[in-house]
């Protein structure tokens, strides 16, 4: 497994949004998307904005590979899903530390989706 470089973690985590473009079934990639991407330590997440609903959330789950586009960073990434409670409370305070400035009715259903979060590791 491949880690993230310093920089790259500085350009992706300093970016308001990200361009996910989940793997599907078939070996080809989704349309992008942009989606919130939070930074925790050495660390990048993202969860969807629709919850479980989410077409490229349900797509990234499926297959647990895709494409990403953020800061300038063009990478092939795994999406590995997050169950545990203590990261999922940290990733809370960084969506609403991070992008509160949108206000609750964008923070909170971001806050509210924490059975959609996915790491993303480099490939």
């Amino acid at each position: 497994m491949t880690s993230w470089t310093s920089d790259e973690l500085d350009r992706i985590g300093a970016a308001d949004e990200l361009e996910m473009a989940p793997l599907r079934r078939d070996g080809t990639l989704r349309g992008p998307v942009p989606i919130w991407v939070v930074r925790d330590g050495d660390d990048l997440y993202v969860r969807s904005y629709r919850g479980t609903d989410g077409a490229w959330w349900r797509t990234a789950r499926a297959t647990h590979a895709g494409h990403i586009r953020s800061g300038g960073v063009d990478k092939d990434v795994t999406f590995t899903e997050v169950t545990d409670e203590d990261t999922n409370d940290r990733i809370d305070t960084l969506y609403r530390t991070k992008y509160g400035r949108y206000g609750g009715a964008y923070v909170d259903p971001m806050v509210a989706g924490r059975a959609t979060t996915l790491r993303l590791e480099p490939r």
